[in-house]
């Protein structure tokens, strides 16, 4: 048996919720065989939960890229990548590896910190990865940064931003709007480039989120590697992290992290999918 080969070039979260934890769990369940460039490693004060990150050498990352690489790899997925100079060094990597499936996950702050980690990334993922982009899973916050128009508010401000994101080379984009829009369903806005595409699912009402940008994404990239297309990779991951949220606990006092094996053992919530 041959399984198709996932890496991500990502931060580790050493609460488990987010960063490549999540993806190597959603790349086990989508049956890949996951792999790991470890970027930075990601902290917690335990009294407060304040986050502290700290990139690991760019000289390792690079040995870890290439070990990855040499193996051949059927679809990429980045995280966290805190600086330009490790932006610079993954998107260099992803252009002459030949793999055509990659999904860039825009990350820029850790979730519940509203500081961005580097604001010179921003220009960084314009110039070194949006461009090799199968798919970028911005959420309001990023996409807003990336498309320059402040945050969208509402779903004719999402259209806007996957507009121009998709003119700065992304071949599609998907604005996550989650339960942040005030809207009524859980919403997320697919642009493939030409077609708009509402994915709705029912809110949670619950915190217990943690880890919901990383599932999707590398969801997104195990799909690819699995062959889907995108639209379908894009909508089964909707599923995936719908799931992973409803079934979402509470790991201590401060973080409640999505449940990655959710779909499999409870199914998935509906996806509804409307063109507009």
């Amino acid at each position: 048996m041959t399984l198709k080969k996932t890496l991500t070039i990502a931060g580790s979260d050493t609460s488990g919720g987010a960063g490549m934890q999540a993806d190597l769990k959603t790349f086990q369940e989508h049956g890949t065989y996951g792999m790991v460039a470890l970027t930075v490693v990601v902290t917690m004060d335990p009294n407060g939960w304040t986050h502290n990150v700290t990139p690991l050498p760019t000289d390792l990352l690079q040995k870890q890229i290439d070990t990855a690489l040499s193996t051949g790899i059927d679809a990429i997925k980045t995280g966290m990548l805190s600086t330009e100079e490790i932006i610079r060094i993954a998107g260099e990597a992803i252009a002459n590896s030949g793999t055509t499936n990659v999904v860039i996950d825009p990350v820029m702050v850790c979730k519940g910190d509203d500081e961005v980690l580097n604001p010179g990334n921003t220009d960084a993922m314009i110039q070194h990865l949006l461009p090799l982009a199968t798919v970028t899973t911005p959420n309001l916050f990023e996409a807003g940064q990336l498309a320059g128009i402040g945050t969208p508010k509402n779903i004719d401000d999402m259209k806007m931003a996957a507009r121009k994101i998709h003119e700065l080379g992304a071949k599609a984009v998907v604005i996550k709007g989650g339960k942040a829009l005030a809207t009524e369903k859980a919403t997320d806005l697919f642009f493939d480039g030409e077609t708009f595409y509402l994915l709705e699912s029912e809110k949670v009402a619950s915190t217990n989120n943690h880890g919901a940008g990383c599932t999707f994404a590398a969801s997104v990239t195990a799909n690819l590697a699995n062959g889907l297309t995108i639209k379908d990779s894009v909508i089964e991951a909707k599923e995936f992290v719908s799931a992973a949220i409803a079934h979402g606990w509470a790991l201590n006092d401060y973080v409640g992290p999505v449940m990655h094996g959710a779909k499999s053992r409870f199914g998935a919530p509906h996806v509804t999918v409307t063109e507009i």
